[in-house]
């Protein structure tokens, strides 16, 4: 789990294909590694690694097939800035909202507007994605926690203060660039409580119909 709270901006050094998955190397001075040992988990623009081999400064990860299909990750190049975030501990401060890691799709920059010092980003998603983003909700946009100030139809904006375009890969924003986007968990569990409650009460209101019919109380 992360908060969406960035630790550091690394770099892609090598990207290696390995049947059919993907091998890569990130670099970073910045990041602390100190605490980090093989199998833990390290949030590289929003997605979620896992160290395989730790180097002096950065770490090696694979990303599998099914990674590549949803994420970014598929028309990263070498060079590539990525946002980086540590996995929480339970002594962490929750600095943004619960992140999985796990990523539901990618987002289009379609605008952006000067907002005084500020500057707004109104970003595209998967239609299937959009009732899952409500106003001033939480959104993990390559893996920085972000509220949504706006709805228009099938787009949501983002403010961003300086402050946070200078410690993330957003000051490299422009309009065409597809970013990863992991909707809020809460509203994905409550779907799918919601769901299923309404199935479970369907079945059961089945199964009593039948019963009373059995017994003779109803026609089937």
């Amino acid at each position: 789990m992360f908060t969406g709270i960035i630790e550091a901006v690394g770099q892609l050094t090598t990207l290696q294909k390995v049947g059919g998955d993907l091998s890569v190397t990130v670099t970073s001075t910045e990041l602390d590694l100190s605490d980090v040992k093989l199998g833990d988990s390290i949030a590289t623009n929003g997605v979620c690694l896992t160290v395989v081999k730790l180097k002096s400064d950065g770490f090696v990860a694979d990303v599998s097939h099914e990674t590549l299909s949803l994420t970014g990750f598929a028309e990263y190049k070498v060079g590539q800035k990525v946002n980086l975030e540590k996995a929480l501990t339970p002594t962490s401060r929750l600095g943004g909202h619960l992140v999985s890691g796990h990523i539901d799709g990618i987002a289009t920059v379609v605008a952006i507007e000067q907002n005084a010092r500020a500057t707004d980003y109104w970003l595209s998603a998967p239609h299937g994605l959009l009732k899952y983003i409500p106003y001033k909700g939480s959104v993990c946009i390559d893996g920085i926690s972000l509220t949504v100030n706006g709805i228009e139809q099938d787009r949501f904006k983002l403010t961003i203060v300086p402050h946070t375009a200078q410690q993330t890969t957003i000051v490299d924003f422009r309009v065409g660039s597809q970013v990863n986007l992991e909707v809020d968990q809460l509203a994905r569990y409550m779907e799918r409580l919601l769901s299923s409650g309404a199935n479970e009460q369907t079945q059961t209101s089945n199964v009593s119909m039948d019963l009373l019919a059995q017994a003779g109380f109803i026609k089937s």
